[in-house]
């Protein structure tokens, strides 16, 4: 009897051998700073995000505060000794990093997003000529790896098609604001035919898909996506079919 990874074609093979090697290994992005040290004569902490509040206490030069959240161009930072406040961008900007780097307004940002995990999104487009919509949740495992959950329903003129699929992501380069990424997955489906048509049988069948896309980051929460996914059909033990899908979403961190 077949199990079902002897069913699988070659290029899902392939593709899940591609995504194991990239997966261990260790993206620059992951090798995050928490801490900064000033270098600036002192640090002002404000007791809220913005030049009205007032100036509760002073950072002096090379103590060492951290970075906790982000307001628009004001983050709220922790000193050694336990005191909350906020500061603006510009003064973290001349902040040194564990590593003796300059701390860019960029870094600090880019350290934001990349402590989110959770990611909810839609996604429009076309299973081969017919219209698709997607919703889809993903829980970031770690700044390069992903496991993504969708579900999604096709249109079409003869029959109505719902699927649902599970499977990973890998974004080699998610610290920058173009982003590629690959994926692989499995799942089901269901095609039910227009009941004008004689003799149409249901068809329910397991699904392994591929995918090939690129996300661009719009704002620290919003993402703007498209990507090209070949699903692969196992109507039985001897006869599959492949369908080619775009799309084209928006998705956004919490």
């Amino acid at each position: 009897m077949k199990t079902f990874a002897s069913w699988l074609p070659s290029w899902l093979r392939v593709a899940a051998l591609c995504l194991a090697v990239c997966a261990s290994v260790p993206a620059h992005a992951q090798l995050r700073v928490e801490r900064v040290q000033v270098t600036d004569p002192y640090i002002e902490l404000r007791t809220g995000p913005g030049r009205g509040y007032p100036v509760f206490f002073v950072a002096a030069r090379e103590e060492w505060i951290e970075i906790t959240l982000r307001h628009t161009d004001w983050y709220k930072v922790r000193t050694a000794g336990g005191k909350l406040g906020w500061v603006n961008r510009k003064q973290l900007e001349s902040t040194l990093t564990e590593a003796g780097g300059q701390k860019t307004f960029r870094d600090v940002v880019l350290d934001d997003y990349l402590s989110r995990r959770v990611e909810l999104g839609a996604a429009w487009g076309r299973f081969k000529s017919e219209p698709m919509l997607i919703i889809a949740g993903a829980y970031r495992l770690s700044d390069t790896l992903s496991i993504e959950a969708a579900i999604g329903q096709v249109q079409g003129v003869f029959s109505c098609t719902d699927f649902w699929r599970i499977g990973l992501n890998v974004e080699p380069w998610s610290d920058r604001r173009w982003s590629p990424f690959f994926g692989i997955g499995v799942g089901r489906f269901s095609n039910i035919p227009n009941l004008s048509l004689v003799g149409a049988i249901p068809t329910d069948a397991k699904l392994a898909h591929a995918v090939l896309g690129v996300r661009y980051h719009l704002t620290d929460r919003f993402v703007a996506r498209a990507d090209y996914a070949i699903y692969t059909a196992f109507l039985d033990d001897s006869r599959s079919e492949e369908y080619g899908a775009f799309t084209v979403g928006l998705s956004f961190f919490f």
